[in-house]
């Protein structure tokens, strides 16, 4: 028993020693591999040849019910509307090619979870999709936008790791 317990505390002791650099690459490796194409599809549906002209899609995305009650016409929407357009946009586009590289990591994570948690409030009010719990049997978004807060969480406590522009940058 007892050699079972030192080569436990023997292998465990080098993956707490990889901790450190294997953990936020691992987080971004994953955000890249699941999100990053994701996000970068749901910002192009959003333009209409330029960032600066949105599309009827990103109307009915962000503003659902607003773009319904005018029939998607973008004539029709507001200073506000275009505005919040806009940035939603840059900010899926920005947000996680800054995770992918690796520059300014920590405020582009916290960025991305404030992007989760607007995109589910859209998701909830304006699409009419059940938020669902936690702690239950049935997967929802809630337990989906859960578990991308915390790998997001992951890389604004530890940073982006060392393959990364952060660790470069650091390093001159």
């Amino acid at each position: 028993m007892t050699a079972l317990i030192s080569l436990h505390n023997n292998v465990l002791g080098k993956v707490d020693l990889a901790s450190n650099w294997l953990t936020p690459t691992l987080a971004r490796l994953v955000f890249v591999a699941v999100l990053l194409v994701y996000y970068w599809n749901s910002a192009m549906l959003k333009i209409d040849g330029s960032i600066f002209s949105p599309s009827a899609g990103a109307f009915g995305q962000i503003f659902p019910k607003a773009a319904e009650a005018v029939l998607y016409d973008v004539s029709q929407m507001t200073f506000f509307q275009r505005v919040v357009i806009f940035f939603g946009t840059v900010a899926e586009f920005v947000l996680p090619a800054l995770l992918l590289v690796g520059l300014f990591t920590r405020l582009a994570a916290l960025g991305m979870i404030g992007f989760i948690w607007v995109q589910t409030l859209v998701d909830v009010t304006g699409h009419g999709v059940k938020l669902g719990s936690l702690f239950d049997a049935a997967p929802s978004i809630m337990d989906q936008r859960t578990m991308w807060t915390f790998m997001m969480l992951v890389i604004v406590i530890n940073g982006a790791g060392p393959i990364s522009l952060d660790r470069i940058l650091r390093l001159k």
